[in-house]
């Protein structure tokens, strides 16, 4: 059994910011999602935060977490899928640092992420009717909203 603590602090501490050249907001919200899962995984196994194992963060456990943060805490599927590719990244980290956790990183790596509605076309719906269709460029300018939204500009 590994102790988590170490391989957490080196991952948040040295391979997000040196070796991944990940933001200080990225950092930060990696931090917190982590501060979720291991509060919930100490609270569920009945143990302190610093004797959790690597082997406690297993698949039914983070299927329990990610359950918890979307009923108990009102995360919406975009969070928990954020909370999710946090956990991903570390165990993607684990595999080279922990080979004893490749088939655990596997497993990890097997969650899937949940589908969400983008919602992007509800906010951009004012701006891609305020062109007026009926007139030859008003059309010609929807066309070019649309064309431009599609391709994320």
């Amino acid at each position: 059994m590994t102790a988590l603590a170490p391989s957490l602090a080196a991952f948040l501490r040295e391979h997000l910011p040196r070796d991944r050249r990940a933001s200080p907001h990225t950092c930060e919200a990696y931090a917190y999602s982590f501060q979720l899962l291991v509060t919930f995984a100490a609270q569920r196994l009945g143990t302190k935060p610093c004797q959790l194992e690597v082997d406690h963060l297993d698949v039914p456990m983070i299927l329990a977490f990610l359950e918890h943060i979307e009923l108990e805490r009102a995360n919406t599927a975009r969070s928990r899928n954020a909370r999710l590719a946090a956990i991903r990244s570390f165990f993607r980290f684990l595999e080279y640092r922990l080979p004893a956790c490749l088939d655990q990183a596997l497993r990890v790596h097997a969650i899937p992420m949940k589908k969400f509605d983008q919602g992007a076309g509800r906010r951009s719906d004012p701006l891609l009717n305020a062109p007026d269709p009926r007139t030859l460029s008003g059309t010609r300018d929807r066309a070019m909203l649309h064309l431009a939204f599609a391709a994320g500009l």
